[in-house]
C-alpha cells in the first residue's frame, strides 16, 4: 500500500494530533512539510518527523508557492485563516484535510467546496466524531430500526466551566469577531452528528442563548483585571489563574500559554499573557449557553444545548423511536438501550475506543479513512466531505442568525440569502 506524504499548514495542538498518526502508522502516511511562523513549534514537529530543514517554512504561501510537494495538506490554522491556503492547495493539486470550522463565512465554505469539486480534489473536514466508536455505534443501531422510527434526539454538548474559561473567555475562541460564534467553533461537530443521525436535511430551527455569566458585572467585588494584581477572591475563584496554570504536572491547557512549560515560564505568561486575566474581565463575547431546536425533512425534531456550566466536559445524547429509546455517554463508553414493553434493556461498553484515544478515537479514525480514499484515487467518499459538511455548518450560521434576531429560520430561505 501506498505511503501517503503530507505537508502540515499550522503545527498548533490540532495539527500536532493529526500528524501524531504518522508516527503511530509510518507505512500509511509521513510529514514531508511544515509551515508555522512559531519557530519553537515549527522545530519541535520537524524533529519528531524528521523533516529535512529545507521543508520547514515560516508561512503557508513559501510551502504552497511552487509545485505540489505531497499528496496532501493538513490545514489547522485558527478559524479565520483557513480560506487562502485551502484555496490555494487545492488549486495547486492537493487533497486537503481541513480543520473545523470550515470558515467563520459560509460563502467561504461554499467556495472551497467549489473549488474541490474545480480541481477534482478531496476536501475533508474533521468532524471527527462521526469516526468514534460509540457515533458510528449509535448509527448502526438507528439504521437497523432498533428502536423503531426514529423521532426525536436530545442532546448536550457539555462544555465543562474551566474548558469555557480556557478556550472561550481567555483563549482564541473567546470573541467571534476574531474566530467564529460559539455554535459554530466549538459546536458545528454537534450539529453535523445530529444531521447525520436524522438521515435528512434540516429544514427550520429556532436557537436562544447568551453571554451571562463571563463578564463585568459578575465579578467579585474588587477583583482587579488581572489574577495576579492582588485578587481578593483568589481564595474562593476555581477561575483563578494560578490555580489552574501552575499545578505540578502541566497538561493540555498550560501548552496554549507557552511553549515552555517550566514554572517560570509559566508565571511569566500569566503576568503578561491572555491567560492570566480575570474571566470577568476579558474581551470576550461568546455565548456561555445556547439551545438550538431543530426539525427535519423526515420529521425528526431534535434539541441541542450547549452550556459552560457543568463539572465535566462530555457529550450525552438520547435517542427517542417508536419501538424505544437509547440513551448514550460518549465519555463514559456507555450505550444503553430500552425496548418499549418488554422490560428489556441491553448495554453497549467500550473498553477499546478503536485507537487514538482522542476525541474517542475519532481523530485517528479520519485519519485513517482520509488515506485510504486518497490511495483509492477518491474512488470512494468519506464521512466529512466538504459536501457534507456545507450543510452542518449552514444549520450554525443559521442558529446563530437565530439567536441574535430571536426567529425561527428556514433553512431553505436562509440558503437563498446567502447564495
Amino acid at each position: 500500500m501506498k505511503q501517503i506524504t503530507v505537508a502540515l499548514i499550522g503545527a498548533g495542538l490540532r495539527g500536532g494530533v493529526y500528524t501524531g498518526y504518522a508516527l503511530h502508522n509510518p507505512m500509511d502516511m509521513k510529514v514531508v512539510a511544515v509551515a508555522e511562523p512559531d519557530a519553537e513549534r515549527r522545530g519541535r514537529l520537524q524533529r519528531e518527523h524528521g523533516i529535512e530543514d529545507e521543508m520547514c517554512y515560516e508561512n503557508w504561501e513559501d510551502l504552497l508557492a511552487g509545485e505540489a510537494i505531497a499528496d496532501a495538506a493538513l490545514i489547522c490554522t485558527q478559524d479565520k485563516m483557513h480560506f487562502e491556503p485551502t484555496m490555494k492547495a487545492l488549486a495547486s493539486g492537493y487533497h486537503v484535510l481541513l480543520e473545523k470550522p470550515m470558515s467563520a463565512s459560509f460563502e467561504e465554505c461554499i467556495r472551497m467546496q467549489e473549488q474541490a469539486e474545480r480541481h477534482n480534489r478531496m476536501l475533508t473536514i474533521c468532524h471527527v466524531l462521526r469516526y468514534t466508536r460509540f457515533f458510528q455505534t449509535l448509527k448502526g443501531l438507528l439504521d437497523n430500526g432498533a428502536i423503531g422510527r426514529l423521532m426525536s434526539i436530545q442532546h448536550n454538548e457539555n462544555v465543562g466551566y474551566w474548558h469555557q474559561a480556557h478556550s472561550f473567555v481567555r483563549g482564541n475562541w473567546r470573541n467571534s469577531g476574531e474566530s467564529s460564534p460559539m455554535i459554530l467553533a466549538k459546536s458545528c461537530h454537534d450539529l453535523d452528528i445530529l444531521l447525520w443521525l436524522a438521515g435528512a436535511d434540516c429544514t427550520s430551527l429556532n436557537s436562544y442563548g447568551s453571554l451571562s455569566h463571563y463578564k463585568a458585572d459578575q465579578a467579585p467585588e474588587g477583583a482587579p483585571l488581572r489574577c495576579l494584581d492582588g485578587c481578593p477572591a483568589a481564595d474562593d475563584c476555581v477561575y483563578y489563574a494560578p490555580k489552574v496554570y501552575l499545578t505540578s504536572n502541566p497538561g493540555w491547557m498550560d501548552m496554549a500559554i507557552s511553549n515552555d512549560l517550566s514554572y517560570e515560564a509559566r508565571y511569566q505568561a500569566l503576568l503578561n499573557g491572555p491567560y492570566g486575566r480575570c474571566v470577568y474581565h476579558c474581551d470576550n463575547d461568546v455565548v456561555d449557553h445556547q439551545v438550538v431546536s431543530m426539525e427535519f425533512a423526515n420529521e425528526v425534531t431534535a434539541v441541542f444545548t450547549m452550556t459552560a456550566f457543568t463539572e465535566e466536559c462530555s457529550r450525552t445524547i438520547k435517542l427517542m423511536g417508536t419501538k424505544g429509546e437509547i440513551r448514550g455517554s460518549m465519555e463514559k463508553n456507555e450505550i444503553e438501550i430500552l425496548h418499549f414493553g418488554t422490560g428489556r434493556r441491553e448495554l453497549v461498553t467500550f473498553t477499546d475506543q478503536g485507537g487514538h484515544a482522542g476525541h474517542g478515537g475519532g481523530d485517528y479514525g479520519l485519519m485513517r479513512d482520509f488515506v485510504n480514499v486518497i490511495r483509492q484515487n477518491g474512488s470512494k467518499d468519506v464521512l466529512t466531505s466538504a459536501a457534507k459538511s456545507v450543510e452542518s455548518h449552514m444549520m450554525a450560521f443559521a442558529a446563530e442568525r437565530s439567536r441574535l434576531e430571536k426567529r425561527v429560520v428556514r433553512l431553505n430561505e436562509f440558503m437563498k440569502v446567502q447564495a
